[in-house]
């Protein structure tokens, strides 16, 4: 079975997911995604349980259970920060500062 080309469209994102999809806290959530990431990447290298995590960090099991089911509304850029550095984690940030597009608030995504 082949498809025509003709039925679609590409759309280049901005790199920001939360952007795209127009949500007015997209740079907040697209860095707590990115942070929460990092903490499942570490979790999952590490074989590490969520007991396992807490009785390693003092971060309850729960607070893991929520990373690794990225349900991230309960936490804060720094707190995300302070669980990275508890798993022995440094990290380095970067911030662009950049005028807002009034109309790049969200790609759209289909015709």
């Amino acid at each position: 079975m082949t498809k025509n080309t003709e039925d679609f469209e590409l759309v280049r994102g901005s790199g920001n997911v939360f952007r795209d999809f127009g949500r007015k806290d997209a740079d907040v959530q697209q860095a707590k995604a990115l942070l929460a990431a990092q903490i499942i990447g570490i979790l999952n290298e590490e074989e590490l349980s969520t007991r396992q995590a807490e009785a390693r960090t003092g971060v309850n099991h729960a607070e893991f259970t929520r990373i690794r089911n990225v349900q991230l509304g309960r936490f804060t850029i720094d707190r995300l920060m302070r669980i990275l550095g508890k798993l022995g984690q440094q990290v380095d940030t970067r911030f662009d500062v950049t005028p807002r597009q009034p109309d790049a608030a969200a790609v759209p995504l289909s015709p």
